[in-house]
């Protein structure tokens, strides 16, 4: 199941790492807050050269996030994983400003409606 996911850095949580029966790994965890009426906090789990992506991130950093997400079963529990696979940075905290507007021309006579 793929969803996208739109929300503002909260954490960046400690990069984490191993070895596994396939080779060494890495993962890092973020934390996200969607925004709306009813916020909802999410962690979201970004491995190999994904992590590499989520270490970059800030808090208040807004993001959009693809994600796929999967339940596994462990000893008669059940776990889920929130898997980024694409990060996007929409804009970093602080320096929003508005789109520039030099690729628009200015009004001409030629333009103007006659009502």
């Amino acid at each position: 199941m793929s969803l996208v996911l739109e929300g503002t850095v909260l954490q960046v949580l400690p990069k984490q790492s191993g070895e596994g029966k396939n080779g060494p790994w890495v993962r890092q965890d973020f934390v996200i807050e969607t925004p709306g009426d009813y916020p909802r906090k999410i962690c979201i789990s970004a491995w190999g050269e994904r992590a590499g992506e989520a270490e970059k991130l800030a808090g208040g950093d807004k993001v959009t996030v693809n994600v796929n997400i999967e339940s596994r079963e462990f000893n008669e529990r059940w776990y889920t994983d929130v898997r980024a696979w694409r990060i996007e940075r929409s804009t970093v905290a602080g320096n929003e400003e508005p789109p520039p507007d030099d690729d628009i021309p200015p009004p001409s006579d030629d333009d103007l409606l006659p009502f």
